[in-house]
Parts: structure tokens; C-alpha cells; sequence
């Protein structure tokens, strides 16, 4: 973005004033746009009210959780250039009658983790790529303590989403640290009930809907074309399934991948900055739904993370899936495709560019 030189006096100075300013409010903007749905954006804003019972507030809402005590050292490698890994868990309870009006059956009980992503930042931190983990991967899960404090075995050949409602967030960092070799620097997960909330709290989000969406399962009937979603709909369209594609897990990562693209598109075009009200309520609804490791498990820590992160441009964010193949003894069920997913871990790993033959995906023709 540069501007011709103009001649001293009250129009150069006009404009001068006016780059000034456009540049620093697009600096503001791309601010927080860094992170999986825009939770940090919302954060780091909130991170500047003067009001010190509205600080309070938000920072107590946020959950912390001590994922290196629980780990201890028998963890892959951090080396000094690998930039920053994260892992994104969208988790969700679908117990009662209330996730019943959120499209989520209501009859399971217990929590679960519906997305995860490795959110990774190369060292320099001018951009970012996202590693969607299918919710149906057979991992091999590590010895664990259980979410009612007893010793778990490793056990080979589990669905991935079963780690987080037997064993809880960390075991689910020590099994994605054992099946790819990549240190996660930081966790963060977003409880999905506090999701809808939080696409309420600023108005809805469009999404230009791919294909015709017909699922029984959540009541969501969507026809091709732009819609614009509130907080019930758009966690009906991350959570369909039955809808898209082969009714697998897989067709609804594309749709995850995207929303996630349009909730950051619609952040950004909000003039939060100019509505204190606007952004304390969305603020309010993000930290609500936020559970973090301890080193994020503040406003303050949050908002410095994020500032950290002022040179990486969301347009550079890369989307990508976990290459899988449907598993040979349950075709229900997909494994990582080799050598795809050890090429993309080992590029993770080492802060290199990613193939593109490691993001081909066999269960996906590719």
C-alpha cells in the first residue's frame, strides 16, 4: 500500500492523516485474526477496556487447564526454530434437552471433542496453516489418567474423539504429540454451546453454502447459495454430517474449514474498535466458551499472544485435513495415509513448506 507524494499543505496533510489512519485501523483489524474462529481478535480488544470490573469479568471466565504438569517431560523436542504449534479442540456436550435445540440429539451424554485442529505458525510468524484431524481417525491412544483420575493403558486402534471424554485435554495433547512428533506450545478449546453465542453476539455469519444440506439428524435444511447463519444454525452446519459428502466425518471438515474462514471475514468487517458495548458482549460469550492451558489462562497472557502475532496475515492461512484412508477392517473408520501424514508432520516438525503431495487425502480421491 503506498500513496504518490503530494505537495505540502492542508490536502497532503488531509491524506496524510487519513493513511495514518486507515493504515493503523487495518493493523487493528487483522489484530486477532491469527487464531482458529477469531476467539484472540475478540480477546485482545477486550484486553484494552479501562474498566477494571469488565477485566475482572472476562478474565475470570477463562478456564485454565495445566497440560505441562500433566504431560511431564516425555514430550517431543522443542527447538528454538519451530515456530508455534496449537491445538484447537472444539468440544461439546450433547446431553439434555438445551443441546437438543443445538442440533446435537441430546440423547449421549458426556463431553466430546467434535474438531481439533494444529494450529501451526512458522517462526517469523507471517502466516499460519490449520491441520484438521478427522474425529474418526483410529489412533494409537498413550497411557493416560482417566477423567475419573484412574490409570488408562495404551491402547491401540481408538477413534480419536474418544481420548477427550475418557481422558480430558491432556491426554488428548500427549496423543496427538505421539502420533505426529510435533510440541504443542499451547492449547485451546471452545465449547460449542459457547459458540453460538458467540456468532449471536455479532449478528450471524454468511456462509456461501456449497451444495443443497438435508440433515434429519440436526433439523438443518440449507439450499446452495449464500446464507446468513445465527449462533443454532451455524452449529448445526459445523456439526452436519449426514447432509454433505458420503455422510462421513470427512464432508464436514470442508464445511468447519470454511465457516471457520467466514467467522474471521465477518469479525474483520465489524468496526469493534468503534463499539466498546458490542465488543464486551462478544468478548463476554468468547471467554465464556474458553478453556486454555495456563500459560493463556489470562486476558492479559491472551492479548500478549496476540500481539505477537501482528505479521500474520489470516490470507495466508492455509486449511488443510489430516491425509487419511478409509481403515481396511472398518470402513467406518479412516487411518493417517502414509507416507502423506508423516511427510506433513515432518514438515511441521522442521518449520519447512508443506508438499502438496502430502495434502492429498485417499479417503477424499485427493
Amino acid at each position: 500500500m503506498s500513496h504518490d507524494a503530494v505537495p505540502p499543505g492542508p490536502r497532503a496533510s488531509r491524506r496524510g492523516k487519513s493513511a495514518s489512519r486507515g493504515r493503523k485501523k487495518d493493523r487493528k483489524s487483522r489484530r486477532g485474526l491469527k487464531i482458529v474462529l477469531g476467539i484472540f481478535l475478540v480477546l485482545l480488544l477486550a484486553g484494552g477496556t479501562t474498566a477494571y470490573w469488565m477485566y475482572s469479568s472476562l478474565d475470570g471466565n477463562i478456564k485454565g487447564v495445566d497440560i505441562d504438569k500433566a504431560l511431564g517431560e516425555d514430550r517431543p523436542e522443542k527447538l528454538p526454530t519451530t515456530g508455534q504449534n496449537l491445538l484447537v479442540l472444539g468440544s461439546d456436550s450433547r446431553a439434555g434437552a438445551a443441546n437438543k435445540e443445538l442440533g446435537g440429539g441430546g440423547d449421549a451424554g458426556g463431553a466430546r471433542s467434535d474438531t481439533a485442529m494444529v494450529v501451526h505458525i512458522p517462526e517469523g510468524r507471517t502466516k499460519a496453516v490449520a491441520v484438521s484431524i478427522p474425529r474418526d481417525t483410529l489412533v494409537t491412544r498413550p497411557e493416560c489418567t482417566g477423567s475419573d483420575g484412574s490409570a488408562l493403558a495404551p491402547k491401540d486402534r481408538v477413534m480419536f474423539n474418544s481420548v477427550y471424554s475418557l481422558a480430558g485435554p491432556a491426554c488428548v495433547v500427549k496423543t496427538v504429540e505421539k502420533m505426529s512428533g510435533v510440541r504443542i506450545d499451547h492449547y485451546l478449546e471452545i465449547n460449542f454451546a459457547g459458540f453460538k453465542d458467540l456468532v449471536d453476539a455479532i449478528g450471524g455469519v454468511t456462509v456461501d453454502v456449497p451444495q443443497d444440506i438435508a440433515d434429519q439428524a440436526s433439523g438443518l435444511n440449507l439450499t446452495a447459495g449464500p446464507h446468513k447463519l445465527n449462533g443454532t444454525e451455524s452449529l448445526a452446519y459445523v456439526r452436519t454430517r449426514h447432509g454433505v459428502g458420503d455422510g462421513s466425518d470427512l464432508g464436514r471438515i470442508g464445511l468447519q474449514q470454511q465457516f471457520m474462514m467466514a467467522l474471521l471475514s465477518e469479525i474483520k468487517s465489524q468496526d469493534l474498535l468503534g463499539s466498546p458495548a458490542t465488543t464486551y458482549k462478544i468478548a463476554s460469550s468468547a471467554t465464556k466458551s474458553l478453556t486454555t492451558d495456563e500459560g493463556l489462562a489470562s486476558l492479559t497472557s491472551l492479548s500478549d499472544f496476540a500481539r505477537s502475532m501482528n505479521g500474520v496475515d489470516p490470507a495466508s492461512m492455509e486449511t488443510i485435513m489430516l491425509p487419511v484412508a478409509y481403515d481396511k477392517s472398518d470402513p467406518n473408520r479412516v487411518v493417517a495415509a502414509e507416507p502423506q501424514a508423516g511427510t506433513l508432520w515432518k514438515a511441521i516438525r522442521e518449520d519447512t513448506t508443506i508438499p502438496e503431495s502430502a495434502k492429498k487425502s485417499p479417503a477424499t480421491g485427493g
